[in-house]
């Protein structure tokens, strides 16, 4: 499998950091039948009492309905989810591809699960995103 690089739209919202509110979050999306694909739920650093909640993909209006219900609402950071076949090496030569061309993260977030790889990485701008697609294809294509 080839690596693909999608452009996406997190969906967040920062929440109380207390248990039950992820599930009460994901509630109206999973009645909605919503299919995610990445949820990505932490505690802002340094404040023990707010958390944050990202998750992809909202796109039917019924889902974008119960997302906003749910107090979500789309996120401006410019990601990308890169997914492929995974091999040693490869998430330094993306990183050490994008890092070259002087491109900063936002943040990362990358698994292995059997051969595969995924990754949700976000930029300070929609030009560092771009830039960066290019970047990890090439990078996800040398052979080590």
């Amino acid at each position: 499998m080839a690596v693909t690089v999608k452009h996406i739209t997190l969906w967040r919202k920062e929440l109380e950091n207390k248990a039950g509110t992820l599930a009460g979050t994901l509630e109206p999306l999973a009645k909605a039948g919503a299919d995610l694909q990445i949820v990505m739920g932490y505690r802002n650093p340094g404040e023990n009492t707010k958390a944050v909640v990202e998750l992809y993909p909202v796109g039917s209006k019924k889902t974008t309905l119960a997302a906003q219900g749910a107090g979500l609402t789309a996120s401006t950071i410019p990601a990308l989810f890169v997914q492929g076949d995974n091999r040693p090496g490869l998430g330094h030569g993306i990183a050490q591809a994008v890092a070259e061309a002087g491109v900063n993260l936002d943040f990362l977030m990358a698994q292995v699960i059997g051969r595969k790889y995924a990754a949700v990485i976000g930029f300070e701008n929609d030009a560092d995103a771009i830039k960066a697609s290019a970047l990890i294809k090439k990078a996800a294509a040398k052979k080590k």
